[in-house]
């Protein structure tokens, strides 16, 4: 498997931080969550002047071949057709990408059909669509490698434009599916808490989809390493975001998660390298079903609450203005002794 050196921070900075926190013009503790990330891209920059530049959201577009056994509302073709609302800017996520300042970067990483790349779109695709893991593996050893180098590859071309900050989001029908699956088998919660509407399904769809998701549990005969279960049951796009995590980690970049299928996607990278989640932010707690039970499992405290269930990016990017007023706090405040203001607490 492609190896990745990724190291906790050093916390030999972290006094000195809390010290400089601990003392600007505020009652200690008194800004909350925006101290805890500022201590934490702190340690991740290892500097006391942390600072966030050039933000990107990249979307890792595929095809899931587990859609054929009708676990989704919306058709394949809704893959490949928001990928080209997204060149036109009129998604969800390019109104969020101009409202904050990121540049938008589209991946295909595995889309059932031939897409313009002449248009921006970004070629790594390494097949088109995943297997059904109903019968069969979603991919050989050989494509989940291929997912990984290529989704850091992304990242290394991103850390060389000068980027820091990295949101990461998705755009593959069927996606949900090969996250419940990840999530009840890296946290042992069961499959009916981890199976959810997806893009709008009603109760009887998401009870057929459940059954579908357990019998391919049911007939998995792997060997339940962790390796082993992204191959089995990932999408192309999502172990493709996992390459691009972990590299992202590799890089000392802050990585902003999203919604229920990128949570997924650094649990499974957790998996490979527990190390990783020490750069990551969470963004919000979405409403698709499993989604705020894996974030607890994880143990991490999401930063917003809005309902949201789109993916893309879109709460990731939602949430970076409080990251950005995390990093502007520890510069830009006054301290007590230059400011000359007696500490009152």
């Amino acid at each position: 498997m492609k190896a990745f050196h990724i190291i906790r921070p050093d916390e030999t900075i972290r006094p000195a931080l809390i010290d400089k926190i601990d003392n600007l013009t505020k009652p200690k503790g008194s800004l909350g969550t925006l101290e805890e990330l500022a201590l934490q891209i702190g340690l991740i920059q290892q500097t006391l002047t942390p600072s966030l530049q050039y933000p990107q959201n990249i979307i890792f577009a595929a095809d899931h071949g587990i859609v054929e056994e009708g676990v989704s509302l919306s058709p394949k073709e809704i893959t490949w057709q928001q990928i080209s609302n997204f060149l036109h800017g009129g998604a969800g996520v390019n109104f969020l990408c101009r409202q904050h300042g990121f540049t938008l970067k589209i991946v295909d990483a595995g889309v059932d059909y031939d897409l313009p790349y002449e248009k921006g779109i970004i070629n790594m695709k390494v097949r088109k669509g995943t297997r059904s893991y109903l019968h069969e593996a979603a991919m050989t050893e050989n494509e989940m490698e291929l997912c990984l180098e290529r989704g850091s590859e992304i990242v290394r071309r991103c850390y060389g434009e000068g980027s820091n900050v990295l949101s990461f989001g998705e755009m593959g029908i069927g996606n949900t599916s090969s996250s419940s699956l990840w999530m009840t088998c890296f946290t042992d919660i069961p499959l009916k808490q981890c199976v959810g509407a997806g893009s709008g399904l009603n109760n009887e769809g998401i009870r057929h989809k459940y059954e579908v998701l357990q019998q391919s549990l049911d007939n998995y005969k792997g060997d339940g390493s962790p390796y082993d279960i992204i191959r089995y049951f990932g999408g192309l796009e999502m172990v493709m975001a996992v390459g691009a995590m972990l590299q992202a980690a590799e890089l000392k970049m802050v990585i902003l998660v999203d919604g229920f299928i990128m949570t997924n996607c650094i649990l499974a990278a957790s998996k490979l390298y527990p190390e990783v989640l020490n750069y990551a932010i969470f963004g919000h707690c979405g409403d698709e079903t499993g989604h705020k039970l894996v974030l607890d499992e994880i143990g991490v405290k999401p930063l917003l609450n809005l309902g949201l269930r789109l993916g893309e990016g879109t709460g990731a990017i939602c949430a970076y203005p409080i990251v950005e007023s995390a990093v502007r706090m520890i510069n830009e405040m006054d301290n007590f002794a230059h400011a000359s203001i007696t500490k009152y607490f």
